[in-house]
């Protein structure tokens, strides 16, 4: 039996640089992974889909050259086999970082295998047993697999089963109109894939404004992704040799789309199932997310949940910004708590969606009195210079406060430009200090002091 001041489970996001920061505070540390260093960001999530978009992009702008004044000879094809070497590549560097950076750590010991509670202060990863005075779970989340008739005797792919992709889909079905399923539905279409996205609910990523529901659908529309809503998979057979049949219902009646590969989609759900959490005191919900307080304490005394497990979070960004509250309240006395912080994310289409704070629809719904202001993309000048024009962007701020509410950013540089708008956010300043910025032209960013400007009653 191996004694530890704590013990870290988990190396994605927030594991790693927790780990760091409690040998530095001269703590014994344990750090356990049972498969690859990185987690899901690197491995299956952030660093390879962004690396792929990347040659997507790429081989769209290549198809594109000729509005530019560029002339290419031939056809734009795709090496799907370089694109995957490429993206090894990149994850693999960024694997091994994580790996050798842990096992040179002095005061951490790595394990490597599967960890699983067998008491509160106790835990067994293969044959050792190893005791720790304090635990903190980072486990992350895999895709859930829906259950659809006849899917048990087809193969299917999931975000993470993608990466091991060197081949072009004839034609990829997309099982799920969100986020994930909407970067591989653009990524394949531009790669060369005929490509179907079916989506349960009336529009795609229901989540956000219905603005952007209906421009982002207009977007990938117009690169012939075929798009249907208010669909609901309900068979799933093999069709001919290697094909697959789906059948989906709409508005009652029944159709069927033809594919060669299927990607699901559908959701995320947390890798805590065989972590033993009731021998350790653990409570988690009927989903699997393991329940925390606002400051990521778990049930049990002197345990921790931080990561996609927690379903505080879905990002990279909340994962490490668990890891930091974890660390100010226990090593810097600092209460920092998980409410603090304000909703941003981004949807890595091109172009990106830059979210943050509350949509349109949840500001109405407060009831609040506010203000708003758009533009569409094709009147940003940096926008226009660069032919790419779809999109838009809004802004939404409080007409009693002044202080921003939220923004959703949909154009060229969107998910990096929603980042001024955050950080006035978070230093709860009145737009009108943004209003008075000066900005340098000619980006994207300078154009939200001039919609700040621009701010009408929200009706």
């Amino acid at each position: 039996m191996a004694d530890y001041d704590a013990i870290v489970i988990g190396t994605g996001q927030a594991g790693p640089a927790l780990a760091r920061r409690l040998v530095a505070a001269g703590w014994k540390v344990a750090i356990i992974e049972r498969k690859l260093f990185g987690g899901t960001c690197i491995n299956t999530g952030c660093t390879p889909t962004k690396t792929l978009i990347a040659s997507g992009y790429a081989a769209h702008l290549a198809r594109r050259a000729a509005e530019y004044g560029v002339a290419l000879s031939g056809t734009v094809s795709v090496d799907m086999k370089a694109v995957k070497a490429r993206k090894d590549a990149v994850t693999g560097v960024s694997r091994a970082a994580v790996e050798r950076s842990l096992k040179t750590l002095k005061g951490c010991t790595v394990h490597e295998g599967h960890a699983s509670f067998i008491g509160p202060k106790e835990i067994k990863v293969g044959d050792a047993v190893l005791r720790a005075d304090k635990f903190f779970i980072n486990v992350g989340g895999r895709a859930v697999i829906p259950s659809i008739p006849g899917l048990d005797e087809v193969s299917y792919l999931t975000n993470s089963s993608m990466m091991n992709v060197d081949f072009l889909p004839a034609h990829l079905i997309v099982l799920g109109g969100s986020y994930i399923g909407l970067e591989f539905a653009q990524l394949y279409r531009r790669f060369g894939s005929d490509v179907t996205v079916i989506e349960p609910a009336p529009r795609l990523i229901s989540r956000e404004d219905e603005d952007v529901s209906r421009a982002i659908a207009d977007i990938l529309t117009a690169e012939s992704i075929d798009i249907r809503v208010n669909s609901k998979a309900v068979e799933v057979r093999k069709q001919g040799g290697a094909g697959i049949a789906v059948t989906i219902e709409t508005a009652g009646a029944r159709s069927q789309v033809d594919g060669s590969h299927l990607l699901l989609a559908v959701g995320r759900r947390p890798n805590t199932d065989d972590l033993g959490l009731e021998k350790a005191g653990v409570v988690s919900d009927s989903r699997g997310y393991i329940e925390v307080d606002d400051q990521l304490r778990t049930s049990a005394p002197d345990i921790w949940a931080l990561g996609d497990c927690n379903g505080r979070g879905a990002f990279t960004h909340t994962s490490y910004n668990d890891f930091e509250i974890v660390a100010a309240n226990l090593l810097d006395g600092d209460r920092r708590r998980v409410t603090d912080r304000i909703t941003a994310y981004a949807l890595y289409i091109d172009p990106p969606l830059g979210r943050a704070g509350m949509t349109e629809a949840e500001v109405r719904k407060s009831g609040r009195p506010a203000l708003i202001a758009t533009m569409a993309m094709e009147d940003v000048s940096r926008a226009y210079e660069k032919g790419e024009t779809k999109g838009f962007l809004k802004i939404l701020v409080d007409q009693e406060t002044k202080q921003i509410l939220g923004a959703a950013l949909l154009g060229l540089s969107g998910d990096e430009v929603i980042h001024c708008i955050l950080d006035t956010m978070y230093a709860k300043a009145p737009s009108t200090v943004l209003q008075r910025a000066m900005h340098i032209h000619p980006t994207v960013s300078e154009f939200v002091p001039t919609m700040l400007a621009d701010l009408l009653p929200l009706h």
